[in-house]
């Protein structure tokens, strides 16, 4: 049952997002990168290891550098577009960025 909710949490939060694109576009770009994710993974990743304050204080110092490589994925895309790159590339290019970032954040919390 935790997983159907895990999913519904999830889908309504993409249902809104791409609902409201469609108006207020910078609006659901807020949405789409808002704490409301992270907070939701919070509380799974909270109930799932019973409020372990290693476990919390681990994700939430993964969550808090991970902004970074995220930053570095909508630099680039943002820049793609502006350049009007078709999407694939702007996928490509973005997520390459965000990886490199990616890896640069395990190496350096490890």
């Amino acid at each position: 049952m935790q997983i159907v909710i895990k999913i519904a949490f999830s889908l309504a939060i993409i249902l809104v997002a791409t609902g409201i694109a469609k108006k207020l576009p910078s609006l659901a770009g807020l949405i789409g990168v808002m704490p409301l994710t992270g907070a939701l993974v919070l509380v799974w990743v909270y109930l799932e290891n019973k409020g372990n304050p290693h476990i919390m204080q681990d994700f939430a110092k993964g969550a808090l550098w991970g902004i970074l490589p995220s930053i570095l994925f909508f630099l680039v895309v943002f820049f793609c577009l502006r350049k009007e790159f078709p999407l694939p590339l702007v996928l490509c290019a973005g997520f390459g960025v965000w990886l490199a970032g990616a890896v640069v954040h395990q190496w350096c919390l490890k």
